[in-house]
C-alpha cells in the first residue's frame, strides 16, 4: 500500500516547531520533504536539549525522515538550485518573519512565477497582513496574547503556561489542513495558493468555550484548574494516594458515579439532579464529592467507576505515557532506525488509515546537507 502523500514534494523551509510540526505530519502522510537549511547553521532547534549522543533529542522528534540540502539563499548559484527545486515542488513551508522572502526576491508572487501549481504556506505569529504583522513572536507570546494563559491554571492563580507548545502546534495543525485542502482544490483548478497561517488566528479560534461563555454572559471567563466550567463534576479529584479524573457529562453517568460512591440520595436531590444545577451548586458538591473520594485509593475507585460506565481515568504522567499498552496497540510510539539516537522512540502518527501502511520505526533526522548530492541528481 502507498502513503496517501506519495507523489507529493514539500519544500520545508521552516525552523523551531510551528512549521516543523506542519512538515511532520506531512511527511508522517507519506509526502517527500525536502529541508532546506542555512549551511552550516541549520535549523536553530538543532541547538535545542535534551541531546542523546551529541543529536538534539527535540530536533529528532521534529524531523525525522526528512532529507536536508544545504542552501544559502543570498549565493547566486544555490538561489538558482532553489528555483529549480520549486519547479518540481508541490507545496512550500516557511515560518519566517513576514516579507523576508520577498526581501530575499524568493515571495509567493515570484515562485508562483516559476510554478503556478506551488501551494505556499506561511505560517507566522500574527499573520502577513494587519497592525500587529511585523511584530516578533514566540509561542508562550501568543499563548498570552490569545487568552489562553489567562483561562489555564488554578482559579486566583499566576497566569500559567499551556504545557505543550499549543501556540506553535496548533499552528502546524492548522497549515496541514490549509495545505490538503488546496491540494484537494488545484485537483479542479489546476492552480496553487498562498495560505496566510497565524499563531493569533488558531489560538482564537481554540478558545471556543472561553469566547462563547463570554458572548453568552459578558463575564470574563477565568481560570478554573481542572474542572469545566459548564460540566459538572468533571474534574480532578484527590484520592487517598493520588489523584482520579472523572467526566459525568450526563445525568446516566451522574446516576452511576453516585452509586459507586454510596451517595444515592444526591441522584435526585434538587440541588444536584441536572448539570445546570450541578454547576450552579459546584461549591457545596465539590466538598461532598471530594471528602467521600478521599476515602479510596486510585485503584480501587477506578475499577468500581470503569465496572459502573463512568468515565475515569489517573492522572498519568509521561512516564505512564511511553508505557501506555493502548498507544502501543495504535503505533503510537515509534522506534527510531539505527544507532545514531541509540533506544529512542517517538510519538507516532494519529491519523490512522485502513488503506495506508504506517511503518513501525522512522529514519533520524538528517545532518545538515546531507542530502544535497541525492536530492539535486534526482531533481536538478
Amino acid at each position: 500500500m502507498e502513503s496517501p502523500l506519495n507523489e507529493i514534494k514539500v519544500l520545508d523551509m521552516t525552523r523551531f516547531l510551528a512549521g516543523p510540526f506542519c512538515t511532520m505530519i506531512l511527511n508522517d502522510l507519506g509526502a517527500e520533504v525536502i529541508k532546506i537549511e542555512r549551511p552550516e547553521v541549520g535549523d536553530g532547534a538543532r541547538q535545542f536539549g535534551p541531546y542523546v549522543n551529541d543529536r538534539s533529542a527535540y530536533f529528532n522528534s521534529l524531523n525525522y525522515g526528512k532529507k536536508s540540502v544545504a542552501l544559502d539563499l543570498k549565493d547566486e548559484d544555490d538561489v538558482e538550485k532553489f528555483k529549480r527545486l520549486v519547479e518540481i515542488a508541490d507545496v512550500l513551508v516557511e515560518n519566517f518573519r513576514p516579507g523576508t522572502m520577498d526581501r530575499l526576491g524568493l515571495g509567493y508572487q515570484r515562485l508562483k512565477e516559476i510554478n503556478p501549481e506551488l501551494i505556499y504556506s506561511a505560517i507566522s505569529g500574527f499573520g502577513q497582513e494587519g497592525p500587529f504583522s511585523d511584530k516578533p513572536s514566540y509561542d508562550m507570546i501568543v499563548q498570552a496574547h490569545g487568552g489562553i494563559m489567562s483561562v489555564t491554571g488554578e482559579e486566583g492563580g499566576k497566569p500559567v503556561r499551556v504545557g505543550v507548545s499549543i501556540g506553535d502546534i496548533m499552528a502546524g495543525v492548522y497549515s496541514t489542513i490549509g495545505i490538503m485542502t488546496a491540494l484537494f482544490q488545484r485537483t479542479t483548478t489546476g492552480e496553487g495558493q498562498k495560505l496566510d497561517i497565524s499563531m493569533l488566528d488558531c489560538q482564537a479560534a481554540i478558545m471556543e468555550n472561553p469566547i462563547v461563555r463570554y458572548m453568552a454572559t459578558g463575564d470574563v471567563p477565568g481560570p478554573v484548574g481542572s474542572r469545566h466550567p459548564s460540566i459538572t463534576p468533571y474534574q480532578a479529584f484527590p484520592t487517598s494516594d493520588d489523584w482520579i479524573v472523572v467526566a459525568v457529562a450526563n445525568n446516566k453517568f451522574w446516576k452511576n458515579f453516585c452509586e459507586v460512591l454510596g451517595l444515592e440520595g444526591l441522584i435526585d436531590d434538587e440541588r444536584f439532579n441536572t448539570n445546570p444545577r450541578r454547576c450552579e451548586n459546584y461549591e457545596e458538591l465539590n466538598e461532598i464529592l471530594s471528602e467521600e473520594i478521599k476515602k479510596y485509593k486510585t485503584d480501587e475507585l477506578l475499577a468500581k467507576l470503569e465496572n459502573n460506565d463512568v468515565p475515569c481515568t489517573p492522572v498519568n504522567d509521561v512516564k505512564d505515557l511511553t508505557e501506555n499498552p493502548q498507544l502501543d496497540f495504535r503505533n503510537m510510539l515509534r522506534d527510531m532506525a539505527g544507532d545514531l539516537m541509540g533506544d529512542f522512540m517517538v510519538t507516532g502518527n494519529p491519523i490512522k488509515m485502513k488503506a495506508a501502511e504506517e511503518p513501525e520505526e522512522v529514519e533520524p533526522a538528517p545532518d545538515i546537507g546531507e542530502h544535497n548530492e541525492e536530492i539535486f541528481q534526482k531533481y536538478l
